[in-house]
């Protein structure tokens, strides 16, 4: 009797949820194909810090074999968070970590150069972007590489984030934004460079909030910094303003006048900062998103249910990479497999959805409260 093939499975974008997938699936004896549309592990910045979850991030390390290696780079006083008057800058109320360590933090660059180092090597494929995806007959999928190539596989795996060109096989739904942005910038070496507004944030994270305006302060490793201005403003509200976002005093001067009143301390984090600002406009998918099952192509992560960055997404995004990877490995055929993660993955993922966009509201509040 002839040996059944080994199913050919592709996975689309190497962030935390496709690179956990391919670990277990490796872990497990599967042949897994990592396309990255980046040039190489370190072409770009990966942001600023996660706080990982036991529940989720954290158990889907476990099932990978990674959570030793996580808590040793893993940052356990991270969690702390203080929150500040906006007006005054007095103490309003301060958390410690999460009782047992049970929320470290970790640099998003940290975490995945962890899930690479656990791959066999040329697992990723770099600078290979996907420009689509077409189902077959008989179930299986072509990938549509930007270099006007394609290949074949069992099933195609969109780990590949907000604008997901995976998405479009399996539904209609575009990101929308929310009505908030994030302006990003940062400090270095803050302990000798900046020491007032490092004792200000504090091991872990500072919150102040206003009407329409809240700033957060997160310490990252290195003695880095990174500094959020976040807005419920229109879009286009730096085009309206006549701004140039590379013009850094003159962005700094429109950010002043737009959060006039705040305590002089809390400015520091758009007055000094040794870096640019970076406009990050927060989109999300509808909510509730689902589709129906398509054989040969799946979803995880920003892919399937994009969402405000209040805590909920790379977690959910590891877990979802487990929880398929396990399908995989355990059901008897990919589309099973695939069924079978849908069916926790989507109700799950509208449940988070929901309480995503309350914990958007309550960080930035439209009014006072």
């Amino acid at each position: 009797m002839p040996t059944a093939r080994a199913p050919r499975i592709a996975i689309v974008g190497a962030g935390p949820g496709g690179l956990t997938c391919a670990r277990i699936l490796q872990q497990h004896g599967r042949a897994v194909t990592v396309f990255e549309r980046e040039a190489d592990a370190d072409a770009r910045p990966q942001g600023g810090s996660l706080d990982l979850h036991a529940d989720t991030g954290q158990a889907a390390l476990r099932s990978a074999g990674l959570l030793d290696r996580f808590h040793a780079l893993a940052r356990p006083e991270g969690d702390e968070w203080r929150v500040l008057d906006h007006a005054t800058g007095a103490l309003l109320t301060q958390r410690g970590p999460t009782e047992g360590g049970g929320r470290p933090e970790i640099d998003r660059g940290q975490l995945r150069g962890l899930l690479l180092d656990s791959l066999a090597p040329d697992t990723v494929r770099w600078d290979r972007a996907a420009a689509g995806v077409t189902p077959l007959a008989g179930g299986t999928c072509r990938l549509l590489l930007g270099d006007g190539t394609s290949e074949e596989f069992d099933l195609v795996v969109g780990a590949d984030g907000a604008w997901s060109r995976v998405r479009p096989a399996l539904s209609p739904a575009v990101p929308h934004y929310t009505g908030v942005t994030f302006v990003e910038t940062g400090f270095d070496q803050c302990d000798t460079r900046h020491p007032e507004l490092a004792r200000l944030v504090g091991n872990g994270s500072l919150l102040a909030k206003g009407v329409g305006r809240t700033l957060v302060a997160q310490r990252n490793s290195n003695g880095h910094i990174r500094g959020y201005l976040a807005l419920r403003e229109p879009q286009d509200w730096h085009t309206a303003a006549g701004l140039d976002l590379g013009d850094q005093r003159a962005v700094r001067e429109h950010l002043s006048e737009m959060f006039d009143g705040w305590d002089d301390g809390l400015l520091r984090i758009l007055r000094d900062s040794d870096h640019g600002f970076v406009n990050r406009p927060l989109h999300v998918l509808p909510a509730p998103h689902a589709w129906t099952h398509v054989p040969g192509v799946t979803l995880l992560g920003d892919a399937a249910h994009l969402m405000p960055p209040v805590g909920l997404g790379a977690n959910l995004a590891m877990l979802d990479g487990a929880d398929l990877a396990h399908a995989l490995v355990t059901e008897s055929s990919v589309g099973d497999a695939v069924r079978a993660y849908e069916h926790v993955m989507l109700p799950r993922s509208i449940k988070a959805a929901t309480g995503s966009a309350q914990g958007l509201d309550h960080l930035v509040p439209a009014t006072a409260r």
